[in-house]
C-alpha cells in the first residue's frame, strides 16, 4: 500500500514523499527508523487506471519462479535477507510484486522472520512455499531451502506449461473453424438457399440439413449464445462448490487419453512436492497435507488427506496409498521400497523424474496426433458443406 507523508528530518527540515508498506503502522515504523518526525501520513488510493492495470497484472507462477531463483542465488552469495528483498523490490518491474517485496523488507527490518513475512501475502506465496521456508529457518538451512524451492518451481512450471501450451493450437483451430462455419451458415448459405428455392427443383436431403441448420442459427442464434453463456456461468459457479470441484476433477482424470495425461501430471506433482519437502526435513504427515493443498485436483487431494490420516494412526505410507484407487501400483511399490530402505526421498525423486518424462512424452504424442486428426475432421466438415451446396447448383446449371 502506498502512503504519502510529511515529516521533519533530524535537522528540522520539512520532508515530503511516499512510502510503500503493508499498513500505516509499518509505514510509520519505517519512517521513524529513518529519524523522521511525522507530521501527516495518508494512504494513496491511486487512479482508476492504475487500479485497473493492477487488477489485470496478477503475480503469475512465472514471476514466483524467477523470484525464487533470484533469492536462491543471492542467498548463495551470502547477501543478507533484508538486503535481498530491498534489492529485488528495486529491480522488479512488476508493480504488485514490488509492493509485496517492499512490505516484506519492512517486516524483516522490524524483526519478522522471512516465513512470517511471506505468509502475509497468500496472493503470491502458497502455504506450501511458506511451510518450506519456515522449515528451512528452523533447520538453519534457509539458503538451501530457497535452492530447493527454485528447482522445484522451475520443474513444476516447465511441466505444467508444456501441458497447457499443447492445448493452445488445437483450441485455436477449433474456435477458428467454428467461427468460420457460423459465418458461412449465417451469410453465405442463405443467399445460396434463395437460388435453390427459386429453381423449383428437388433439394437433396443433405442440403436440406444444411439449410435447416442455417435457418436455426439465423432465427435462434442469439438464444443459443445466451444459453451457452448461462451454462458457462453455471458451470463456473458449480466448479467453486466442493461437490462441483470433485465432479470436474473426476471427469478430468477420466477423459479419454487426456485423463491419462492429467493423472501423470498430478502424480509427478505429488512425488516432486513430497521429495522437495522431505529434503527440507519436513515431517511426512505435514508433507502429505501440504501436497494435498497444491496438487490442484480434488480426487488426489482427498486421497492424500486420507493417507495423512492413516499415517497419523501409525500406518506406513505405502499401505495408506494402496487404499486409494487413484494411486498406481508402481508408486505404492516404489514407496514401500523407499520406506524399507530408508531412502524415501530418493525414491520420490526418481518417481518424479519418471512421471515428468511420461508427461513430456504424452504431450508430444498428443500434439502429433491432434494435428492430423484436426486436419482430417476439418477437411471432412468443409467437404460436406461444399458438397451439400455445390451439387444442387451444378444440377440447376446442368438442367438449364
Amino acid at each position: 500500500m502506498l502512503f504519502s507523508y510529511k515529516a521533519f528530518d533530524a535537522s528540522g527540515r520539512v520532508v515530503t514523499g511516499s512510502i510503500e508498506a503493508l499498513n500505516v503502522e509499518v509505514a510509520v515504523s519505517s519512517l521513524q527508523r529513518r529519524n523522521f518526525t511525522l507530521s501527516t501520513i495518508t494512504p494513496q488510493t491511486g487512479s482508476w487506471f492504475e487500479r485497473d492495470i493492477a487488477f489485470w497484472k496478477r503475480i503469475s507462477d512465472r514471476d514466483i519462479v524467477i523470484l525464487s531463483r533470484q533469492i536462491s542465488t543471492l542467498f548463495e552469495a551470502q547477501v543478507s535477507a533484508l538486503r535481498i528483498f530491498r534489492l529485488l523490490a528495486v529491480e522488479t518491474d512488476h508493480p504488485l510484486l514490488r509492493k509485496v517485496l517492499v512490505s516484506m523488507a519492512d517486516d524483516i527490518q522490524a524483526g519478522s522472520s522471512i516465513s512470517r513475512a511471506l505468509s502475509k501475502h497468500p496472493e503470491a506465496f502458497s502455504s506450501f512455499y511458506v511451510s518450506m521456508v519456515r522449515s528451512g529457518e528452523e533447520a538453519g538451512k534457509i539458503d538451501q531451502t530457497f535452492g530447493y524451492l527454485a528447482d522445484y518451481l522451475e520443474r513444476t512450471y516447465e511441466v505444467t506449461s508444456k501441458a497447457r501450451n499443447a492445448m493452445v493450437y488445437p483450441l485455436f483451430v477449433i474456435f477458428t473453424f467454428v467461427g468460420v462455419m457460423v459465418l458461412m451458415f449465417t451469410t453465405v448459405i442463405p443467399s445460396i438457399t434463395a437460388i435453390l428455392l427459386e429453381s423449383d427443383q428437388e433439394i437433396p436431403f443433405y442440403t436440406r440439413i444444411i439449410i435447416g441448420i442455417s435457418n436455426l442459427l439465423i432465427d435462434y442464434g442469439w438464444f443459443f449464445l445466451i444459453l451457452i453463456i448461462i451454462a458457462g456461468i453455471f458451470l463456473w459457479q458449480f466448479s467453486k462448490t466442493p461437490n462441483g470441484r470433485y465432479t470436474l476433477s473426476t471427469l478430468k482424470i477420466r477423459l479419454p487419453y487426456l485423463g491419462n495425461l492429467y493423472r501423470k501430471l498430478y502424480l509427478s506433482r505429488i512425488a516432486d512436492n513430497m521429495s522437495t519437502q522431505l529434503s527440507s526435513a519436513i515431517p511426512i504427515i505435514r508433507a502429505l497435507e501440504k501436497t494435498a493443498e497444491v496438487v490442484d485436483n480434488a480426487v488426489f487431494e482427498r486421497a492424500l488427506i486420507a493417507a495423512a490420516e492413516e499415517v497419523k494412526g501409525g500406518a506406513p505410507i505405502a499401505d495408506a496409498f494402496s487404499k486409494s484407487t487413484v494411486m498406481p501400483g508402481i508408486m505404492v511399490q516404489m514407496i514401500r521400497v523407499g520406506e524399507e530402505s530408508g531412502e524415501l526421498g530418493t525414491i520420490l525423486q526418481t518417481m518424479a523424474r519418471f512421471y515428468r518424462r511420461e508427461v513430456s512424452n504424452a504431450v508430444d504424442t498428443l500434439v502429433s496426433l491432434i494435428e492430423p486428426t484436426l486436419i482430417v475432421l476439418l477437411g471432412l466438415g468443409v467437404g460436406f458443406l461444399l458438397a451439400a451446396v455445390l451439387i444442387p447448383i451444378y444440377s440447376i446449371a446442368g438442367g438449364s
